[in-house]
């Protein structure tokens, strides 16, 4: 198990943000990446379109030997996480449990606004779940379609993207924090910041990184993806990460270089 790598699926570009925060927690894990571009936005999609899409995705993964699975996809992992993982024995984490025990560690964040996509906010998961798990907190739910496909495109800190984001968030009231709940939305943290200088943004791909590491894989050093050699150093076996994309006719690498501040070679995912 310690030689498989992860896996990890979104509907596009966004996930890539959890990847960034999971290599930076964990650096010698081999990350699978897999960008379903064709069936992009999962917005706007039914319930049961995101479950049938989520397993496909899963099933490819399996297929890749990963050893977990992380739904880095707001909209899936609020429409999906269940049902997969009543299905799958292979660990399959998502992003809103991880955010909402850190919420709940901080006592004195007790007014929480969500934005997400309109599928997110249509199944009132983030809502239902900080409420199961923390007494008197209050939630603020918006649902923000536009951001999703501007992210896709690269639009992200331009004067639309501004006006965007300002419409978008003038209705909250007085915010401790603010869960960025579709994983393209760190793309815009610094434009939310600054119309929300007093929030707490909370960065879910973060959040999960860091329960990953700390609570799933033993402080990112038991499944570690490594071995060593006849010294005993450690070393890093095969270790370069894979990024594959349902449909390769997208804006995926050019946002994925601003991110990531590096190449990235595609490969083609025929599911």
């Amino acid at each position: 198990m310690e030689n498989q790598p992860i896996g990890m699926f979104d509907s596009g570009v966004g996930g890539l943000t959890v990847y960034k925060e999971i290599k930076k927690a964990m650096s010698n894990e081999k990350i699978i990446y897999l960008g379903d571009t064709k069936n992009f936005p999962y917005g706007s999609k039914s319930k049961q379109s995101i479950i049938d899409l989520s397993k496909k995705n899963i099933d490819f993964l399996l297929e890749q030997n990963v050893k977990a699975i992380v739904i880095a996809c707001g909209t899936a992992t609020s429409q999906a996480i269940q049902e997969v993982q009543s299905i799958y024995k292979v660990p399959i984490i998502g992003i809103i449990q991880p955010t909402i025990e850190y919420i709940e560690s901080n006592n004195v964040l007790k007014n929480i606004g969500v934005i997400a996509t309109r599928g997110t906010i249509r199944s009132n998961s983030w809502e239902v779940n900080l409420k199961k798990q923390i007494k008197d907190i209050n939630v603020f739910n918006k649902e923000c379609p536009l951001l999703a496909p501007m992210a896709e495109e690269g639009w992200v800190d331009n004067e639309i993207a501004k006006l965007t984001i300002h419409e978008y968030i003038k209705d909250f009231p007085k915010l401790d924090a603010l869960i960025l709940g579709c994983t393209h939305y760190p793309l815009f943290k610094k434009i939310i910041e600054e119309q929300m200088p007093n929030t707490e943004i909370i960065n879910t791909g973060e959040k999960l990184a860091n329960y990953m590491k700390n609570k799933i894989f033993d402080d990112g050093k038991t499944l570690a993806y490594t071995y060593k050699n006849q010294q005993g150093k450690v070393l890093n076996e095969n270790n370069q990460d894979e990024i594959y994309l349902t449909d390769t006719e997208c804006n995926f690498v050019n946002v994925a270089f601003k991110l990531l501040n590096e190449k990235i070679e595609i490969k083609k995912a025929n599911i």
